[in-house]
């Protein structure tokens, strides 16, 4: 296990906070200081030891960093990579925890120039609908996957460091191409989201609102849990892996298409077909998780 002595968060909520607190948990850092546009947020996290110590964009800050990980939403990415990257030491290796990774090694490029060797892209698969530093909890990232998606010319010693840290935070690191990486997130993260924010504005929208909420039971709030995720991080993630998403949601509405048709002709045999398909399917993956 590498040990981290001074550990930059920049973004310090559900996911930076939980990273910075699992690490600790570990005794994997020594000194964490985080940066953020809230300073009530990061009192709170001063408040929950989160952090040892507020930062801010600035050479201090980031000079003598082991580690700068970047927790904002990835529509903050470009002018936050913008502003760090005159100010990074040497040694100091950068990664990110983006749902979205072809736009974000993008920026990277663009911005981070001769600091782009030490960074590493990174996303950790885990998450609640919560958001803020009050929701940071050290075993967030437990048996949870990582994906690192390194790039050609990445250090060596950086992709390791990232490795090492996620490691220590309980997580089970994996590595993709970043293309690959956004259609799989597209199928099986991004799609649900959208569709948990459409069903819920649908009956939002309903004449008789209140009411339809009134009698929503366990599987409408099972189903709609992700639709109180952070508007502006999942308006940012759709709108960057947009092309993708854009895939998914046709094939899904081909499939909307065929279960309508199926309700149309009264076929149960279908129907059941397809709901005992889908059951199995999801007790295979449940099985395997």
């Amino acid at each position: 296990m590498a040990r981290i002595e001074k550990l930059v968060v920049v973004g310090v909520g559900l996911i930076g906070g939980s990273f910075a607190l699992a690490l600790k948990e570990a005794g994997a850092v020594s000194r964490v200081v985080g940066v953020g546009r809230g300073a009530q947020n990061i009192r709170r996290a001063l408040e929950l030891k989160i952090i040892d110590a507020a930062g801010a964009l600035d050479a201090p800050t980031l000079g003598d960093a082991d580690l700068v990980l970047l927790a904002v939403p990835v529509g903050q990415m470009q002018p936050v990579m913008h502003s760090i990257a005159p100010l990074l030491g040497v040694k100091t290796a950068v990664t990110d925890t983006g749902s979205t990774k072809q736009d974000v090694v993008e920026l990277a490029r663009r911005e981070l120039k001769g600091s782009l060797s030490r960074f590493v892209p990174g996303h950790p698969i885990a998450g609640t609908e919560k958001s803020g530093a009050g929701a940071a909890f050290a075993r967030l990232y437990h048996g949870r996957k990582v994906v690192l998606t390194p790039l050609k010319k990445s250090d060596p010693g950086a992709v390791a460091l990232v490795r090492s840290a996620w490691e220590s935070c309980g997580a089970d690191v994996f590595e993709m191409k970043p293309k690959e990486h956004d259609a799989v997130l597209a199928t099986v993260s991004h799609l649900p989201h959208v569709l948990a924010y459409a069903l819920v504005d649908q009956v939002a929208r309903h004449k008789n609102a209140q009411q339809l909420f009134s009698y929503a039971a366990g599987g409408f709030r099972d189903f709609t849990r992700i639709a109180s995720s952070h508007p502006e991080m999942w308006r940012d993630i759709c709108l960057a892996n947009r092309e993708a998403l854009l895939a998914e949601l046709k094939r899904y509405g081909k499939g909307l298409e065929k279960l309508r048709s199926v309700l149309e002709r009264g076929d149960a045999k279908a129907l059941q077909a397809l709901f005992s398909g889908a059951r199995e399917a999801r007790e295979r993956w449940l099985k395997d998780t």
